[in-house]
């Protein structure tokens, strides 16, 4: 395969580099695959994380394994096990159903690496549209507010909700943004805020129980946040909190945005309740542990407090004011006559 070059994830020399997101911002420390396991483990200690770029790193080892000479059975196997590796990000579903397809077909181990490299470069394009999409529905001054990470971290090009409050500030409109901290895992205040700083943003951490308070004083002006998984009829899986944030928004009359490529919608999913969502470990909740060199951990419970750690939570299509695709951005009318199944 060719080199590929992302914010978090490489391609290079035939062999896969990950920038391994849970010692960010202290640390920028690349990681390399050498094995199947490697990459499972990577996936679900979320050192890659974000649906994209979860599916693109995935479809890129199958792509990599194939030119190594791997048989039918044994890409078949590896599609499995790669595919088990997160149960609510759709996308690495989607990427390796395409893979599996060529597989099944006979195809030539280029022909399957091709079709991954399609798979990266199609997601930069994806992320542009989106980006250029949902741009356009922020005026001048705003206020943004934004929940988990969504930029470059999470794709291969410059992110979803994240890539639509960049290219805005790009624009020159003069945003502000409110960054949610997003626990238990704190991607927003440790990955968002990273983002927001190198893309010289100005921005403002808060804690996620702030953010009530802030609409209800008037100080945000609309709200952009990612997907794991968009369900037919528009319900959204997305980080815990954001129903909660959807909820505050429809309160307030705040303008609510889902931002995803069409990656992210499945076709076989017609309804919020259908989304499997997974289950994290409870020491994610009881305290934190030592990154970036340091050693130990901080217990802020009992130790063996029981602990009920959803990854994500469901919003329902009714919250949301839009949603931001690469195809275009589309409403709730657009919606109930079912656009989602045909973009």
């Amino acid at each position: 395969m060719q080199d590929l070059l992302a914010t978090s994830l490489r391609y290079r020399n035939g062999q896969l580099h990950v920038l391994d997101q849970r010692r960010l911002p202290a640390e920028e420390d690349w990681q390399v695959c050498t094995h199947a396991d490697d990459l499972v483990s990577l996936i679900q200690g979320l050192a890659i994380r974000g649906a994209p770029l979860i599916g693109i790193a995935a479809s890129l080892w199958v792509g990599h394994i194939a030119e190594q000479g791997a048989d039918k059975l044994q890409l078949t196997e590896l599609i499995a096990k790669l595919r088990a590796a997160r149960p609510t990000a759709v996308n690495l579903m989607n990427y390796l159903d395409r893979l599996q397809n060529k597989v099944d077909q006979g195809a030539l181990a280029k022909t399957i690496s091709d079709e991954a490299v399609a798979i990266f470069e199609e997601d930069v394009r994806l992320c542009a549209a989106m980006s250029a999409h949902g741009a356009a529905l922020v005026k001048p001054n705003a206020r943004i507010l934004t929940h988990c990470n969504t930029g470059s971290l999470a794709t291969a090009g410059v992110g979803t909700a994240l890539g639509v409050i960049t290219t805005a500030h790009q624009q020159g409109k003069n945003i502000k943004v409110w960054v949610d901290e997003t626990r238990p895992l704190l991607q927003g205040g440790r990955l968002t805020s990273w983002e927001l700083e190198k893309a010289g943003v100005p921005y403002q951490l808060i804690c996620d129980n702030v953010a009530g308070s802030l609409m209800a004083a008037g100080e945000v002006d609309i709200i952009f946040v990612g997907a794991d998984r968009i369900a037919t009829n528009g319900d959204f899986a997305n980080k815990v909190g954001t129903y909660a944030l959807a909820v505050l928004a429809s309160y307030h009359q705040i303008p609510f945005y889902v931002v995803a490529p069409v990656t992210t919608i499945d076709p076989n999913c017609g309804h919020g309740r259908d989304i499997p969502i997974e289950q994290r470990n409870a020491q994610e909740v009881r305290g934190v542990r030592g990154v970036s060199g340091s050693s130990g951990e901080c217990h802020w419970t009992p130790k063996n407090a029981p602990v009920y750690n959803p990854a994500f939570d469901v919003t329902p299509a009714k919250l949301v004011t839009g949603w931001v695709l690469d195809k275009g951005v589309f409403n709730q009318n657009d919606v109930k006559e079912n656009a989602l199944l045909n973009v």
